[in-house]
């Protein structure tokens, strides 16, 4: 029997730099069971292992500890519980900041749950010794003649391990890498007692987890209709209202601004969609080609039908390595013929390198003029006509020194250029590393996911 119906489940982080504004306005604006957040890409693994490798106490993702400082009291008095994958890679350096935070509100009788298991970084050398080759999803190439580049290796894990922490009693839930539809799927999975071979219903959840993923994308933000959205600075939250059965309701807070509608979620369903037919998770192969949409009233779009089968014996893995250094600069370039110019002043930055014995392959080299239509590139014609236009530039090299040169000799292009050029007043810009991403598999009888839940005292 379900512990209560319908549980509604609001995701008030779509990214690691998403606005405060969506987990506070989630809890305070209505009624709320679960707020989950979610702060991970695969980018920033590899930032968090390089914060660890300098600091044992760091690799997490500090934003969540002060929004938890700005939510926990009223989470706490209305009995929401929090799932976030703010862990990183150091989930219990997290977990003990988020301790701290307690004892300094003085609340008592919170516990925290720590999901562990998913980073695999230094355990890699003794998967390969066993026969684990991490082959490149996309290329087929072995890791091996890369190991020393690899910066950071996490596995997805699912909804399961979360879900023994809520039945453990968490009230915050602190996790590593997951997929991002799990921090969803696992709340139901614990309050409606699915098993997890239910794959309908863990499918539906797994759509819903979809849909509320992004945050905001699925209530009207970044959609192509945006004229006709209502009061988008007070854009409401996406909500989950889910059903024992598998029905899931989207809506949003009642009085905030944005818009749930069929438009809306289909616009968040397609995104980063791959096989409809087979959404891989670590929890279930969903059929996003099965779902229904009907509109259930103002804001509210009901989601049924969904099938699912048998996940895959294997997690998906992100490792990320070094590849080399990247650097990239720009000048605002005004004033009549400012395409002209500012193609003459590229130009000139590479003729002046070149002087110094600095020079780069054409397919090392960045120059594009923003203005001209560059984010249309090959869609729409360039214009010639620009009062003024971004100049970017930028190198991608393996000698980081040489990628510095660079940014030494584009601030002197101002006053030895073509008039009209400005906006260098930010400094200087240095190289910084590139990060490759490598995906790959892992069978998942090599992995255990452990669980450890503590009350703060």
């Amino acid at each position: 029997m379900p512990q209560r119906e319908p549980v509604l489940v609001g995701n008030g982080q779509g990214f690691w730099g998403d606005s405060i504004l969506g987990p506070v306005r989630l809890v305070r604006e209505g009624p709320l069971h679960y707020l989950t957040l979610d702060y991970l890409a695969e980018i920033t693994m590899s930032i968090m292992q390089k914060q660890r490798a300098a600091n044992p106490d760091a690799g997490y993702a500090t934003d969540f500890v002060r929004m938890v400082e700005r939510v926990l009291p009223e989470c706490a008095e209305k009995g929401i519980k929090i799932i976030a994958n703010a862990g990183g890679v150091n989930s219990p350096a997290c977990a003990e900041a988020v301790a701290q935070v307690v004892r300094k509100l003085g609340l008592t009788g919170i516990r925290i749950g720590v999901v562990e298991g998913d980073d695999i970084m230094a355990r890699l050398d003794d998967f390969i010794a066993a026969g684990d080759t991490f082959d490149n999803l996309e290329t087929g190439e072995p890791i091996s003649d890369h190991l020393d580049t690899v910066q950071s290796a996490n596995v997805y894990l699912g909804a399961k391990p979360i879900a023994d922490a809520l039945a453990a009693g968490a009230d915050i839930v602190i996790t590593g890498r997951c997929t991002d539809p799990s921090l969803v799927v696992a709340p139901l999975v614990y309050e409606f007692g699915w098993s997890m071979t239910d794959y309908d219903k863990l499918a539906a959840a797994t759509v819903a987890g979809h849909i509320l993923e992004c945050g905001t994308q699925s209530t009207g933000g970044n959609f192509d209709g945006w004229r006709d959205i209502p009061d988008l600075a007070h854009i409401g939250y996406p909500i989950a209202e889910a059903y024992a059965d598998g029905t899931v309701v989207i809506t949003k807070h009642d009085g905030t601004g944005g818009r749930v509608s069929k438009d809306t979620v289909t616009a968040q369903l397609l995104y980063e969609l791959g096989d409809p037919e087979r959404y891989l998770t670590p929890d279930v192969v969903a059929r996003f080609d099965t779902i229904e949409l009907s509109d259930d009233g103002p804001d509210r779009v009901k989601v049924t039908g969904v099938k699912g089968s048998e996940a895959t014996p294997t997690y998906k893995v992100s490792m990320s390595m070094t590849d080399g250094y990247k650097l990239v600069g720009d000048l605002t370039v005004a004033g009549p013929d400012a395409v002209d110019k500012a193609k003459a002043t590229a130009d000139l930055l590479w003729a002046r390198l070149e002087m110094d014995g600095v020079s780069f392959k054409p397919e090392q080299r960045l120059v594009e003029l923003v203005g001209t239509n560059v984010c249309f590139d090959g869609m729409v014609p360039a214009r010639d006509d620009a009062m003024e236009v971004l100049m970017r530039v930028g190198v991608r090299e393996d000698d980081r020194r040489k990628a510095d040169r660079v940014g030494m000799e584009l601030a002197s292009l101002i006053t030895s250029g073509p008039p009209g050029l400005t906006g260098f007043a930010g400094g200087r810009p240095r190289a910084s590393e590139v990060m490759a991403y490598w995906p790959t598999l892992i069978d998942k009888a090599r992995v255990e996911a452990t669980v450890t839940v503590e009350e703060v005292v």
